[in-house]
Protein backbone atom coordinates (compact mmCIF):
# COMPACT_ATOMS: atom_id res chain seq x y z
CA UNK A 1 0.00 0.00 0.00
CA UNK A 2 3.00 2.32 0.63
CA UNK A 3 4.15 1.36 -2.95
CA UNK A 4 0.62 2.72 -4.45
CA UNK A 5 0.68 6.33 -2.71
CA UNK A 6 4.21 6.83 -3.61
CA UNK A 7 2.82 7.79 -6.77
CA UNK A 8 2.86 10.80 -8.00
CA UNK A 9 -0.85 12.29 -9.03
CA UNK A 10 -1.45 15.39 -10.44
CA UNK A 11 -4.52 17.72 -11.10
CA UNK A 12 -5.60 20.12 -13.45
CA UNK A 13 -5.31 23.85 -12.16
CA UNK A 14 -1.41 23.51 -11.01
CA UNK A 15 0.80 24.57 -13.53
CA UNK A 16 3.49 24.63 -11.47
CA UNK A 17 4.87 22.94 -8.06
CA UNK A 18 5.62 24.28 -4.55
CA UNK A 19 8.82 24.02 -5.59
CA UNK A 20 8.81 27.10 -7.45
CA UNK A 21 6.85 29.24 -5.03
CA UNK A 22 9.66 28.71 -2.49
CA UNK A 23 12.32 29.62 -5.39
CA UNK A 24 10.26 32.59 -5.86
CA UNK A 25 10.03 33.51 -1.93
CA UNK A 26 13.48 32.63 -1.30
CA UNK A 27 14.14 35.16 -4.39
CA UNK A 28 12.32 37.95 -2.53
CA UNK A 29 13.82 37.09 0.64
CA UNK A 30 17.34 37.61 -1.01
CA UNK A 31 15.73 41.17 -2.31
CA UNK A 32 15.18 42.22 0.45
CA UNK A 33 18.39 41.82 2.46
CA UNK A 34 19.69 43.48 -0.75
CA UNK A 35 17.97 46.46 -0.66
CA UNK A 36 18.47 46.83 3.37
CA UNK A 37 22.28 46.11 2.60
CA UNK A 38 22.74 48.69 -0.11
CA UNK A 39 19.89 50.95 1.70
CA UNK A 40 22.76 50.78 4.60
CA UNK A 41 25.63 51.25 2.80
CA UNK A 42 24.40 54.74 1.29
CA UNK A 43 24.07 55.93 4.58
CA UNK A 44 26.88 54.18 6.15
CA UNK A 45 28.03 57.52 7.91
CA UNK A 46 25.05 57.03 10.24
CA UNK A 47 26.25 53.50 11.55
CA UNK A 48 28.62 52.31 14.12
CA UNK A 49 30.14 48.78 14.67
CA UNK A 50 30.60 47.46 18.77
CA UNK A 51 34.46 49.02 18.53
CA UNK A 52 32.44 52.42 17.23
CA UNK A 53 33.95 52.12 14.14
CA UNK A 54 32.59 53.00 10.48
CA UNK A 55 30.94 50.04 9.16
CA UNK A 56 31.80 49.15 5.01
CA UNK A 57 29.93 46.69 2.29
CA UNK A 58 30.75 43.72 4.54
CA UNK A 59 29.04 45.15 7.48
CA UNK A 60 26.49 46.66 5.30
CA UNK A 61 25.33 43.24 4.48
CA UNK A 62 26.05 41.29 8.57
CA UNK A 63 23.84 44.60 9.02
CA UNK A 64 21.04 43.84 6.48
CA UNK A 65 21.38 39.49 7.37
CA UNK A 66 21.05 40.09 11.02
CA UNK A 67 18.14 42.84 11.20
CA UNK A 68 15.98 41.19 8.06
CA UNK A 69 15.94 38.00 9.78
CA UNK A 70 15.21 39.46 13.40
CA UNK A 71 18.20 38.63 14.95
CA UNK A 72 19.31 41.45 16.02
CA UNK A 73 23.02 41.19 17.48
CA UNK A 74 23.31 44.86 17.95
CA UNK A 75 26.84 45.87 16.94
CA UNK A 76 26.04 47.38 14.04
CA UNK A 77 23.47 49.75 14.40
CA UNK A 78 22.21 53.16 13.94
CA UNK A 79 24.04 56.11 15.56
CA UNK A 80 22.55 59.38 13.64
CA UNK A 81 19.03 60.58 13.34
CA UNK A 82 18.89 60.16 10.11
CA UNK A 83 20.09 56.42 10.01
CA UNK A 84 17.26 55.67 12.91
CA UNK A 85 14.75 57.61 10.50
CA UNK A 86 15.58 55.35 7.68
CA UNK A 87 15.18 51.96 9.72
CA UNK A 88 12.12 52.43 11.06
CA UNK A 89 10.58 53.43 8.14
CA UNK A 90 12.26 51.35 5.54
CA UNK A 91 14.17 48.29 7.31
CA UNK A 92 11.26 47.67 10.05
CA UNK A 93 8.76 47.33 7.29
CA UNK A 94 11.54 44.87 5.57
CA UNK A 95 11.70 42.47 8.93
CA UNK A 96 7.84 42.10 8.92
CA UNK A 97 7.66 41.35 4.95
CA UNK A 98 10.30 38.58 5.70
CA UNK A 99 8.19 37.40 8.50
CA UNK A 100 5.49 37.24 6.90
CA UNK A 101 7.47 35.35 3.86
CA UNK A 102 8.81 32.74 6.39
CA UNK A 103 5.56 31.62 7.93
CA UNK A 104 3.53 31.95 5.26
CA UNK A 105 5.60 29.60 3.36
CA UNK A 106 4.95 27.01 6.00
CA UNK A 107 1.68 27.34 6.29
CA UNK A 108 1.12 27.47 2.42
CA UNK A 109 3.28 23.74 2.39
CA UNK A 110 1.36 22.68 5.10
CA UNK A 111 -2.27 23.66 3.87
CA UNK A 112 -1.60 22.20 0.04
CA UNK A 113 -0.38 19.25 1.10
CA UNK A 114 -3.52 19.15 3.05
CA UNK A 115 -5.43 19.94 0.08
CA UNK A 116 -3.58 17.60 -1.66
CA UNK A 117 -4.32 14.83 -0.07
CA UNK A 118 -8.07 15.23 0.58
CA UNK A 119 -8.44 16.00 -3.46
CA UNK A 120 -6.21 13.01 -4.01
CA UNK A 121 -9.00 10.46 -1.59
CA UNK A 122 -12.16 12.59 -2.94
CA UNK A 123 -10.53 11.80 -6.50
CA UNK A 124 -9.61 7.85 -5.73
CA UNK A 125 -13.23 7.75 -4.19
CA UNK A 126 -15.36 9.00 -7.27
CA UNK A 127 -13.42 7.20 -10.03
CA UNK A 128 -15.43 4.68 -12.06
CA UNK A 129 -16.75 4.01 -15.60
CA UNK A 130 -13.74 6.70 -16.61
CA UNK A 131 -11.50 6.44 -19.65
CA UNK A 132 -7.46 5.78 -18.82
CA UNK A 133 -5.28 7.09 -21.95
CA UNK A 134 -1.70 5.36 -21.62
CA UNK A 135 0.54 8.18 -23.47
CA UNK A 136 -0.23 11.75 -24.27
CA UNK A 137 1.94 12.03 -26.97
CA UNK A 138 0.46 13.36 -30.44
CA UNK A 139 -1.72 9.94 -30.61
CA UNK A 140 -3.02 10.20 -27.12
CA UNK A 141 -3.91 14.05 -27.18
CA UNK A 142 -5.84 13.15 -31.35
CA UNK A 143 -7.53 10.36 -29.12
CA UNK A 144 -8.60 13.25 -26.21
CA UNK A 145 -9.70 15.72 -28.92
CA UNK A 146 -12.55 12.92 -30.17
CA UNK A 147 -13.53 11.74 -26.59
CA UNK A 148 -14.07 15.24 -25.90
CA UNK A 149 -16.04 15.94 -29.13
CA UNK A 150 -18.15 13.33 -28.09
CA UNK A 151 -19.06 14.27 -24.78
CA UNK A 152 -16.97 12.85 -22.46
CA UNK A 153 -16.12 15.08 -19.48
CA UNK A 154 -12.47 15.79 -18.67
CA UNK A 155 -13.18 14.58 -14.90
CA UNK A 156 -13.79 11.30 -16.55
CA UNK A 157 -10.51 10.66 -18.39
CA UNK A 158 -7.08 9.99 -16.37
CA UNK A 159 -3.84 10.08 -18.24
CA UNK A 160 -0.56 8.56 -17.84
CA UNK A 161 2.79 9.78 -18.83
CA UNK A 162 5.92 9.88 -17.25
CA UNK A 163 7.11 13.01 -19.81
CA UNK A 164 7.28 16.51 -17.66
CA UNK A 165 6.02 18.21 -21.04
CA UNK A 166 2.88 15.59 -21.84
CA UNK A 167 1.84 16.08 -17.80
CA UNK A 168 1.69 20.03 -18.47
CA UNK A 169 -0.47 19.44 -21.46
CA UNK A 170 -2.38 17.34 -19.65
CA UNK A 171 -3.05 19.08 -16.41
CA UNK A 172 -3.46 22.07 -18.52
CA UNK A 173 -6.66 20.90 -20.77
CA UNK A 174 -8.08 19.90 -17.36
CA UNK A 175 -6.77 16.53 -17.15
CA UNK A 176 -5.88 13.78 -13.48
CA UNK A 177 -2.75 12.84 -14.46
CA UNK A 178 -0.56 10.05 -13.34
CA UNK A 179 3.16 10.47 -13.64
CA UNK A 180 4.58 6.79 -13.89
CA UNK A 181 5.39 4.06 -16.54
CA UNK A 182 1.96 2.63 -17.67
CA UNK A 183 3.29 -0.71 -18.05
CA UNK A 184 3.38 -0.72 -14.02
CA UNK A 185 0.37 -2.63 -12.52
CA UNK A 186 0.46 -0.49 -9.29
CA UNK A 187 0.61 2.45 -11.59
CA UNK A 188 -2.66 1.30 -13.58
CA UNK A 189 -4.47 0.00 -10.34
CA UNK A 190 -3.63 3.91 -9.17
CA UNK A 191 -5.68 4.76 -12.47
CA UNK A 192 -8.33 3.07 -11.29
CA UNK A 193 -7.94 0.37 -14.20
CA UNK A 194 -10.47 -2.11 -12.36
CA UNK A 195 -13.55 0.48 -12.80
CA UNK A 196 -12.03 1.97 -15.88
CA UNK A 197 -14.79 1.34 -19.06
CA UNK A 198 -12.15 1.83 -21.43
CA UNK A 199 -8.02 1.93 -21.81
CA UNK A 200 -6.98 3.95 -24.51
CA UNK A 201 -2.40 2.72 -25.24
CA UNK A 202 -0.86 5.53 -26.97
CA UNK A 203 2.56 4.88 -25.77
CA UNK A 204 5.66 5.79 -28.01
CA UNK A 205 7.09 1.64 -29.23
CA UNK A 206 4.96 -1.27 -29.77
CA UNK A 207 6.69 -3.60 -27.27
CA UNK A 208 5.57 -1.01 -24.80
CA UNK A 209 2.29 -0.93 -25.81
CA UNK A 210 2.13 -4.66 -25.97
CA UNK A 211 2.93 -4.87 -22.56
CA UNK A 212 0.72 -2.33 -21.27
CA UNK A 213 -2.22 -4.04 -22.99
CA UNK A 214 -1.64 -7.50 -21.23
CA UNK A 215 -1.17 -5.60 -17.93
CA UNK A 216 -4.17 -3.95 -18.77
CA UNK A 217 -6.41 -6.93 -19.46
CA UNK A 218 -5.34 -8.78 -16.46
CA UNK A 219 -6.32 -6.23 -14.01
CA UNK A 220 -9.49 -5.78 -16.14
CA UNK A 221 -11.24 -8.41 -17.98
CA UNK A 222 -14.14 -6.34 -19.39
CA UNK A 223 -12.94 -3.12 -20.44
CA UNK A 224 -12.33 -1.34 -24.02
CA UNK A 225 -8.95 -1.71 -24.81
CA UNK A 226 -7.51 0.35 -27.75
CA UNK A 227 -4.34 0.13 -28.58
CA UNK A 228 -2.26 1.94 -31.68
CA UNK A 229 1.25 0.59 -33.08
CA UNK A 230 3.44 1.61 -36.04
CA UNK A 231 4.15 -0.95 -37.25
CA UNK A 232 1.42 -3.72 -39.15
CA UNK A 233 3.70 -7.10 -38.20
CA UNK A 234 2.61 -5.79 -34.64
CA UNK A 235 -0.92 -5.94 -34.44
CA UNK A 236 -1.66 -9.70 -33.65
CA UNK A 237 0.50 -9.46 -30.91
CA UNK A 238 -1.81 -6.20 -29.32
CA UNK A 239 -4.90 -8.52 -30.01
CA UNK A 240 -3.04 -11.51 -28.45
CA UNK A 241 -2.80 -9.87 -25.53
CA UNK A 242 -6.40 -8.91 -25.31
CA UNK A 243 -6.83 -5.46 -26.86
CA UNK A 244 -10.41 -4.96 -28.39
CA UNK A 245 -9.42 -2.83 -31.43
CA UNK A 246 -5.65 -1.80 -32.91
CA UNK A 247 -5.31 0.80 -34.79
CA UNK A 248 -1.97 0.78 -37.14
CA UNK A 249 -1.00 4.74 -36.90
CA UNK A 250 1.76 4.57 -39.79
CA UNK A 251 -0.02 2.61 -41.81
CA UNK A 252 -3.13 4.18 -41.25
CA UNK A 253 -1.04 7.79 -42.21
CA UNK A 254 0.61 6.19 -45.15
CA UNK A 255 -2.94 4.76 -46.70
CA UNK A 256 -4.40 8.60 -46.32
CA UNK A 257 -1.19 10.15 -48.22
CA UNK A 258 -1.59 7.22 -51.19
CA UNK A 259 -5.27 8.47 -51.20
CA UNK A 260 -4.44 11.97 -51.32
CA UNK A 261 -1.94 11.38 -54.47
CA UNK A 262 -4.83 9.49 -56.42
CA UNK A 263 -7.84 10.52 -55.11
CA UNK A 264 -7.76 13.81 -53.01
CA UNK A 265 -11.78 14.11 -52.38
CA UNK A 266 -11.20 10.43 -51.08
CA UNK A 267 -8.26 11.65 -48.61
CA UNK A 268 -11.04 14.71 -47.44
CA UNK A 269 -13.67 12.95 -47.07
CA UNK A 270 -11.76 10.44 -44.61
CA UNK A 271 -10.19 13.02 -42.70
CA UNK A 272 -13.94 14.69 -42.62
CA UNK A 273 -14.97 11.66 -41.15
CA UNK A 274 -12.13 11.37 -38.54
CA UNK A 275 -13.26 14.64 -37.13
CA UNK A 276 -16.29 14.50 -34.67
CA UNK A 277 -18.42 17.62 -34.30
CA UNK A 278 -18.84 19.12 -37.80
CA UNK A 279 -19.18 17.53 -41.46
CA UNK A 280 -19.68 13.99 -41.85
CA UNK A 281 -19.44 11.65 -38.95
CA UNK A 282 -19.90 8.23 -38.36
CA UNK A 283 -22.83 7.23 -36.00
CA UNK A 284 -23.47 3.95 -33.70
CA UNK A 285 -27.11 3.71 -32.59
CA UNK A 286 -28.46 0.50 -30.78
CA UNK A 287 -31.81 -1.02 -32.37
CA UNK A 288 -34.69 -1.60 -29.53
CA UNK A 289 -37.06 -3.89 -28.78
CA UNK A 290 -40.10 -2.79 -30.90
CA UNK A 291 -37.77 -1.13 -33.75
CA UNK A 292 -36.49 -4.72 -34.51
CA UNK A 293 -37.59 -5.04 -38.16
CA UNK A 294 -36.22 -3.69 -41.72
CA UNK A 295 -33.77 -1.85 -41.66
CA UNK A 296 -35.91 0.68 -44.30
CA UNK A 297 -37.79 1.26 -41.36
CA UNK A 298 -35.38 1.84 -38.59
CA UNK A 299 -35.13 5.87 -39.63
CA UNK A 300 -31.42 6.66 -39.16
CA UNK A 301 -31.08 10.15 -39.99
CA UNK A 302 -27.95 8.84 -42.83
CA UNK A 303 -26.90 5.95 -44.79
CA UNK A 304 -26.23 2.68 -42.82
CA UNK A 305 -22.90 1.26 -42.89
CA UNK A 306 -22.77 -2.15 -41.39
CA UNK A 307 -24.78 -3.10 -38.61
CA UNK A 308 -22.87 -4.68 -35.58
CA UNK A 309 -24.88 -8.01 -34.29
CA UNK A 310 -22.90 -9.68 -30.91
CA UNK A 311 -19.21 -10.39 -32.47
CA UNK A 312 -21.01 -10.14 -35.80
CA UNK A 313 -19.92 -6.79 -38.22
CA UNK A 314 -22.21 -6.77 -41.61
CA UNK A 315 -21.31 -4.71 -43.81
CA UNK A 316 -24.49 -2.93 -45.70
CA UNK A 317 -24.51 -5.22 -48.28
CA UNK A 318 -24.54 -8.18 -46.44
CA UNK A 319 -28.37 -9.85 -46.75
CA UNK A 320 -28.29 -10.36 -43.28
CA UNK A 321 -27.75 -6.60 -42.52
CA UNK A 322 -31.60 -6.19 -44.03
CA UNK A 323 -33.28 -6.83 -40.93
CA UNK A 324 -32.36 -5.84 -37.57
CA UNK A 325 -32.94 -7.39 -34.21
CA UNK A 326 -33.04 -6.20 -30.75
CA UNK A 327 -29.63 -4.60 -29.34
CA UNK A 328 -28.17 -4.65 -33.02
CA UNK A 329 -25.74 -1.44 -33.15
CA UNK A 330 -26.12 0.08 -36.34
CA UNK A 331 -23.63 2.07 -37.82
CA UNK A 332 -24.62 4.97 -40.20
CA UNK A 333 -23.32 8.50 -41.59
CA UNK A 334 -25.14 11.32 -40.23
CA UNK A 335 -24.28 15.19 -41.19
CA UNK A 336 -24.18 18.08 -38.89
CA UNK A 337 -25.64 20.17 -41.62
CA UNK A 338 -28.81 18.75 -40.41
Amino acid sequence: MARRHSITVEFPGRPHGPVRDILVRIGIAVALILFVALLAYAGRDGYVDAEGDGVGLLDAFYYATVSVTTTGYGDVRPVSDQARLLTTIFVTPARVLFLILLVGTTVEILAQRSRDAYRRLRWERTLHDHIIICGFGVTGRSALRTLLDEGVAPEDVVVIDDSREARDRATGSGLTVIGANAASTDVLRQAGIEDARAIIVAVNRDDTAVLVTLTARELNPHATIVAAVREAENVHLLRQSGATSVITSADAAGRLLGFAVQQPEIAEVLEDLMRVGQGLDIAEYEVGEEEAGPIRALGVEGPVVAVARGEDLMRFDDPRAAAVQAGDRVVYLRSHRH
